[in-house]
C-alpha cells in the first residue's frame, strides 16, 4: 500500500554545526518538532532546500538514518543521481538507511540541454524496478528544460511504483489545465504542490504540500491545507495574507536558492534551530536580510 501524503510534507534543512558538520541532534530536533503537528505525514529530505546534493553519500545515508530511528513519520529521500545508474544506487542506499520512499529529481543535464523522449520514463523504471522503492513524479519549474510535457507526466504516473507528484510547474496556465487531466486520467496519483510563493492558487486542487516552508512555518500551512479542503477562499486568504511578508522575505530572493539560507535565519529567530550554518556554494545573507527575516518572522506571530 503507498503511503499517505495528503496533508504537509515539509521539507526541512539540514543544520550543520559551527563547523560545518551535519548537526545530528539539532536534525532529530527539528524533524521531531515538525512530526509532531497532526496533519505532518512525512518528511523530505536529501532535496534543494535541505542541501542534499551538497552532502557526501555518507553523510546522506546517515541523515535518513538517523531521522528514520527518531522521527515517526516516513522520510522520504530525495534521489537527485545524474545517470540513471548513479540514481538506483542512491536509491538502494535511501532503501538500506530506511527511506519510505524517493522523490526523483530529473537528470540535471537536462536542465542545460533538455531530454530525450522516454528518457525519463526509463529513469523511474530503472529505480523502481531495481529498488522497489515507491516513487514521487518531480515536475520541475516551466521555464527548466527539464519540465515534462503532460504526455510525459502520464506516462510516468501510470508506472508501476509511482504514487504521488510533486508538481512546481510554477505557469498557472499548465497548472490549470494539466492538474485536472492528472486527476481524471490517474485518479489514484496524490498530487502536492510545491509551490512555496504560489500556495494560494493552487491549494484547492490538492492532496498536500511538499514544501520547504513546510519545515519553517508547519502551522499555518497546516491552517491553509485544511481551507483549501474545505474550498473556503476566505480563510486559505486569511493565512497567505498573514505569511506574505514571511513568504517576501524567504522566497522573493534574487535567487530561489537563497531561501535555503533564509529557511535556517527564519527556523534560528523561532529557536527551533541553533544557528543558520549553510554549506557552499551556499553563503551567508546580509545583516538586512537578516533583519528582515526575522522581522517578517514576527510579523508572522511565529516568533
Amino acid at each position: 500500500m503507498s503511503l499517505d501524503l495528503r496533508g504537509l510534507n515539509p521539507a526541512p534543512v539540514t543544520p550543520f554545526t559551527p563547523d560545518g558538520d551535519v548537526d545530528h541532534a539539532a536534525m532529530a530536533g527539528l524533524g521531531k518538532w515538525l512530526a509532531g503537528h497532526d496533519g505532518v505525514k512525512s518528511l523530505v529530505v536529501l532535496g534543494h532546500a535541505g542541501e542534499g546534493t551538497f552532502l557526501t553519500q555518507d553523510e546522506q545515508v546517515a541523515l535518513v538514518r538517523n531521522l528514520v530511528a527518531e522521527v515517526a513519520v516516513p522520510i522520504i529521500a530525495g534521489i537527485t543521481g545524474e545517470g540513471t545508474k548513479v540514481a538506483v544506487e542512491e536509491a538502494k542506499r535511501a532503501v538500506d538507511a530506511g527511506a519510505s520512499a524517493g522523490l526523483v529529481y530529473p537528470s540535471h543535464g537536462w536542465l542545460r540541454f533538455g531530454y530525450q523522449a522516454g528518457a525519463p520514463q526509463d529513469r523511474y523504471k530503472a529505480i523502481f524496478e531495481e529498488t522497489g522503492l515507491p516513487l514521487i513524479l518531480f515536475q520541475y519549474p516551466d521555464n527548466t528544460k527539464a519540465n515534462y510535457n503532460l504526455d510525459t507526466q502520464l506516462e510516468i504516473a501510470a508506472q508501476p511504483g509511482v504514487f504521488a507528484t510533486k508538481n512546481g510547474v510554477r505557469n498557472m496556465r499548465r497548472w490549470d489545465t494539466e492538474i485536472p487531466v492528472l486527476r481524471r486520467e490517474q485518479p489514484g496519483l496524490q498530487i502536492l504542490s510545491c509551490h512555496d510563493e504560489y500556495l494560494l492558487h493552487t491549494m484547492f486542487d490538492v492532496d498536500g504540500l511538499l514544501v520547504g516552508y513546510g519545515g519553517l512555518a508547519p502551522e499555518p500551512l497546516l491552517e491553509l491545507i485544511a481551507a483549501g479542503k474545505a474550498h473556503d477562499y476566505n480563510a486559505a486568504r486569511k493565512v497567505h495574507d498573514r505569511l506574505l511578508p514571511v513568504t517576501r522575505a524567504v522566497y522573493h530572493r534574487g535567487s530561489h536558492m537563497e531561501g535555503t539560507v533564509a529557511l535556517k535565519i527564519g527556523l534560528r529567530t523561532r529557536g527551533i534551530l541553533p544557528n543558520a550554518v549553510v554549506r557552499s556554494p551556499l553563503a551567508d545573507l546580509t545583516p538586512e536580510a537578516e533583519q528582515e527575516i526575522a522581522d517578517a518572522i514576527k510579523a508572522a506571530q511565529l516568533a
